[in-house]
């Protein structure tokens, strides 16, 4: 079976990845890696109140996470994540092969390099008195 690309969009309990940011996005790495998955892009999306308490909590840290997987070792990574106490929600999507280049490259901030090349030369407006 050939590896799919998935985004993976998980959100962590905030108190607990207060205390420890590499902790939580590890944990859900080592999952992905030991289920011979390769992890392309991981990165903090935000942390922000949420609209509902879930589990208790009322903010959470979302974490955007690209992997390359089997579709075979979904199943398991989703149970993972269930039983994690600190993942509150997960959700992962299959990247259509066609987009995969342009989101990894947008996702890696390759994108926003070019933009903040473009505008360095504009002059910066100074603050009113």
């Amino acid at each position: 079976m050939t590896d799919n690309v998935y985004e993976g969009l998980f959100i962590f309990d905030s108190n607990k990845y207060a205390r420890d940011h590499d902790a939580l996005p590890k944990a859900v790495e080592e999952v992905i890696s030991n289920a011979g998955g390769e992890v392309l892009v991981s990165r903090l999306w935000e942390e922000r109140r949420l609209a509902y308490a879930i589990k208790n909590q009322r903010k959470g840290a979302y974490w955007l996470m690209y992997f390359r997987l089997g579709s075979q070792h979904l199943t398991g990574l989703n149970r993972s994540c269930e039983l994690n106490e600190s993942v509150l929600r997960h959700l992962v999507l299959k990247i259509h092969p066609r987009l995969v280049e342009p989101i990894l490259a947008h996702a890696s901030g390759a994108g926003a390099v070019e933009n903040e090349a473009e505008t360095a030369d504009e002059p910066v407006a100074a603050a009113a008195e």
